[in-house]
């Protein structure tokens, strides 16, 4: 015999209960002689399973709802729940008000604006459809109550149809949209604005079925409609409570700030996509811009953030079709400030971290082709296929063919499958997989494990499993994009991996039978790579593991970069040490010794550092030691988070420190990008005078007349400085959009920008160095434009700003100024100094050095002082050779005194 639990028992006395009009949960805890507080919770759960609904307020009554078949294929809403669980309930409600006998409920949707209430009617209607609830073509009719709010007999007319004569003008007679929506849903929106009139008539059809037209009195008219109404006011409200009485199904749409991060990053996916589809193109968005999309305070929800997304999509597609950008692409910088804002909301900074942690994975990829996947910019390094195409392409240009080919491939694909389990295991957790890969994917890899495990006689991994899921996953969408798979190395697999590729073989069948794709052979080959490799890594893991260790000047410092980068991470990887200001150099090694010993560290190890001696520390250790060691200086909480991400993943001592790197320029960028917003404007030269602005204007004649300049980048601003108003409030509101190169006044401004007198102006003294000004910038300009092809390492608009702050320094300890042709070939040499130094070139040596140092010793101090700027920035050591090259373009012959 089997015992009902108390909740069906619940469900069984309320089908037998309801006649239609609902039930009180009183009268059921009555019946059954149950607690009224039980049955009032098993009653809710009933409701939240969309076994029951509620009707009304108070009393409150519970209506029973047709259980419906579980077999049926996914509904629009069902699909629409998978990206919006907390909706949950909002969908239940919906399904039940439209599977309720015999013809539906009405329905109320509360929500702030711009929520999705419109949205949400149509898949209610869309799930009629599916349910068979309603034909095919059944209407679904939108009616706006606020657009007719002021002409109440017109809205009645629109509502309801209206007789010829009813009013004035009504010369036909017309249908109403309750006529044209029958056998389909009438959507009232902003149903509060509905005149007393109006909700008489509206009651009336509600409650019996009929309705006449405005100006009829002798003919009842009859409409099957489904009325869902929706409004933005407070439900308690007097007219409300009229339509509460009336509908039953009352359903609330959360606000977005209600939403999960989850939620509000798949809205933000599928409006960029669509945006995509509509401009047929790809669309690129900073990893910044998501962020900011995330977290910004968005008041009126859904709607707002649809329309904040589609004009960052036509600015940048503006951008793009004016040839501004190459490519259609949203930058943070490009965004309106109080979406940046988001930026800082730091009660979303953890959330935000665990969906963003790929730091130097700048940007993210739309495609107009792809409803579900959201690709990564430059992810070939975790692809193989990607790899081998990026490989291939660049061996055969530098002249590879045959065994060298096939030999260089060979090695890159072998270096692959070596890094390849541990970097996959690190990154996603088994337990995890099916979120990341899809669970047909997680299905088909459980049949091939269990089919591969009894050929090979051999039990397999969990890195095999997150491996192979990975990979299966990429291999299935390329294949769909109509990408090939090739794999060179095919044959030699086939002869020394014979085992793993037969049973790979048999794999692509269970692949294309369980995923209905068709496999090409190659793919087997990286089927058996994956089988061979299987326990390989496991055992070499220990020995490339590496230690990140913070080390940095305070008393805090290093630890509290260390506890943020674990907190975010989820992990206490990295090791903090402090070096307070008062604690000797030798204190502070011999303090990380003994940690060292204790601790049993035989590992690689990243040292980050901030400044000093502590970049030291690593020779020591590896002297002592015996361990390899690399030194990263300036170190950030950036910084800290990538190393620490990187050698959790399994990455090498050289792979961390590279990627570690990557960071400054990910920060240099940004950076960058603020400064290219600064030099939007143009650049002036200003001309103040008090004896009117005629006098302001003719000093500007005069410098038109005499000075060459392009007008697209130069301008001549004249001001005439009356009343109280302070010149420097002028000069700043001029330079909140342009650069001030100079300033020609009857008088002497207390600013460091370059200024002449009216006097040397007017006797044409000034004309000759307020050109060199103008020739000075128009020459860093057009350098930007040619080292942005010749740089590989390093940004040449930032570049460019760091070597005029170079030269600056320079001239200043020398009181000179160099000419236009000198200062063109330092700026070069030393941006393709520094490109070389990046990219770890060699250095020429300088003939009779120590000579040339000796004879100008002075000069030699000024150049290297001013070196360590550029040393400190990129990360470089700039030695004697260099400074000599350098010092070369100071002496006197291209000095102007």
């Amino acid at each position: 015999m089997v015992t009902l639990k108390r909740i069906d028992i619940v469900y069984q006395k309320l089908k037998e209960l309801d006649r239609g009009i609902g039930v009180s949960a009183s009268d059921i805890a009555d019946s059954l002689g149950l607690s009224r507080a039980n049955v009032s919770s098993d009653l809710n759960r009933l409701c939240d399973e969309g076994k029951a609904v509620k009707v009304g307020t108070k009393p409150v009554l519970f209506r029973y709802v047709e259980e419906i078949s579980n077999t049926r294929e996914e509904t629009s809403l069902d699909k629409f729940l998978e990206k919006n669980p907390s909706l949950f309930s909002a969908v239940e409600q919906a399904k039940a008000a439209i599977l309720y006998p015999p013809n539906g409920m009405h329905i109320l949707i509360l929500g702030e604006t711009g929520v999705g209430k419109s949205m949400f009617a149509e898949l209610i209607h869309k799930y009629a459809i599916e349910m068979n609830r309603m034909d095919e073509n059944s209407p679904f009719i939108v009616f706006n109550c606020a657009d007719y709010a002021n002409n109440p007999q017109l809205l009645v007319s629109q509502l309801f149809g209206s007789k010829k004569g009813a009013y004035t003008g009504a010369d036909y007679d017309k249908v109403g949209l309750i006529e044209k929506a029958d056998g389909g849903i009438l959507f009232l929106d902003e149903v509060h604005r509905l005149s007393p009139e109006g909700q008489e008539m509206f009651f009336t059809f509600m409650d019996k079925g009929i309705f006449r037209r405005l100006g009829e009195t002798d003919l009842e008219r009859k409409s099957n409609v489904l009325i869902i109404s929706a409004t933005t006011e407070n439900p308690d409200s007097i007219l409300l409570k009229t339509f509460t009485r009336r509908i039953p199904m009352i359903i609330r749409l959360p606000s977005l700030r209600e939403r999960s991060i989850d939620e509000r990053f798949n809205l933000i996916c599928q409006f960029i996509r669509e945006e995509s589809n509509k401009l047929g193109r790809q669309i690129i968005v900073s990893v910044n811009s998501m962020k900011a999309f995330l977290s910004y305070n968005c008041p009126n929800n859904i709607g707002q953030l649809k329309t904040d997304i589609q004009l960052a999509c036509a600015k940048a597609y503006a951008d793009f079709v004016s040839n501004k950008k190459e490519e259609i692409k949203i930058n943070s910088i490009d965004l309106p400030q109080y979406i940046r804002d988001g930026l800082y909301m730091e009660t979303e900074h953890r959330q935000l971290w665990n969906k963003f942690l790929e730091i130097n994975k700048r940007y993210y990829v739309f495609d107009k082709n792809e409803e579900n996947i959201l690709f990564e910019k430059d992810s070939s390094k975790d692809n193989i296929y990607e790899m081998i195409d990026s490989r291939m392409h660049e061996l055969k240009s530098m002249g590879l063919t045959g065994e060298e080919l096939d030999k260089e491939m060979e090695k890159d694909i072998n270096d692959y499958f070596e890094k390849y389990f541990r970097k996959v295991n690190k990154i996603i957790d088994v337990s995890d997989i099916e979120n990341v890969v899809g669970i047909e994917i997680v299905q088909t890899v459980e049949e091939i494990i269990k089919f591969a495990e009894k050929r090979l006689k051999k039990e397999l991994s969990k890195e095999l499993y997150c491996g192979m899921a990975v990979h299966i996953y990429n291999a299935v969408e390329r294949i769909k994009r109509n990408r090939k798979i090739v794999n060179p190395q095919l044959n030699r697999i086939r002869t020394e991996h014979s085992e793993e590729f037969n049973t790979a073989l048999d794999c692509l069948k269970i692949i294309e039978r369980v995923l209905d794709v068709s496999m090409p052979i190659d793919e087997a080959g990286f089927l058996a790579m994956l089988f061979a490799y299987d326990g390989r890594v496991v055992k070499e893991q220990e020995k490339k593991d590496v230690k990140v260790i913070v080390i940095a000047h305070g008393t805090a410092t290093a630890s509290s970069m260390v506890e943020t980068a674990n907190n975010l991470l989820g992990t206490k990887y990295a090791i903090g040490i402090n070096a307070p200001l008062d604690e000797k150099p030798q204190q502070v090694i011999s303090r990380l010794k003994a940690y060292l010993k204790n601790a049993g560290i035989k590992s690689d190890i990243l040292f980050l550092v901030d400044m000093g001696s502590l970049t030291t520390f690593g020779e020591e250790i590896e002297k002592e030691f015996g361990i390899r060691t690399k030194t990263i200086p300036l170190v950030s909480t950036l910084h800290v988070i990538e190393a620490t991400r990187k050698a959790m993943m399994g990455y090498s001592l050289e792979e961390v420190y590279d990627e570690t790197l990557n960071v400054n320029t990910f920060l240099e960028i940004e950076r960058q990008a603020d400064l290219d917003k600064e030099m939007k404007g143009k650049i002036s030269i200003v001309t103040v005078c008090t004896t009117g602005e005629g006098s302001a204007v003719a000093v500007k004649n005069i410098l038109d007349k005499h000075l060459k300049y392009d007008s697209n980048i130069f301008e001549i601003v004249p001001i005439n400085l009356v009343g109280t108003e302070s010149i420097h409030t002028r000069l700043r509101n001029i330079e909140r959009e342009n650069k001030i190169l100079c300033i020609v006044s009857s008088f002497k401004i207390d600013t460091s920008i370059p200024q002449y007198g009216l006097h040397e102006v007017l006797s044409l003294e000034a004309i000759k160095p307020i050109q060199r000004l103008i020739d000075i910038e128009n020459t860093y300009l057009k350098m930007g434009d040619t080292l942005e092809n010749q740089l590989k390492n390093i940004s040449s608009k930032s570049v460019l700003q760091d070597i005029r702050k170079f030269i600056g320094a320079i001239e200043g300890e020398l009181n000179t100024k160099i000419n236009t042709n000198a200062l063109i070939g330092i700026a070069l040499h030393v941006a393709c100094m520094i490109d070389r130094l990046k990219g770890g070139g060699s250095v020429d040596e300088f003939v009779d050095r120590e000579k040339y140092i000796s004879e100008s010793r002075e000069l030699y101090r000024i150049v290297k002082k001013s070196c360590e700027i550029l040393n400190k920035k990129y990360d470089i050591n700039i030695s004697d050779d260099e400074i000599c090259y350098i010092m070369t373009f100071f002496n006197y012959k291209t000095i102007l005194k």
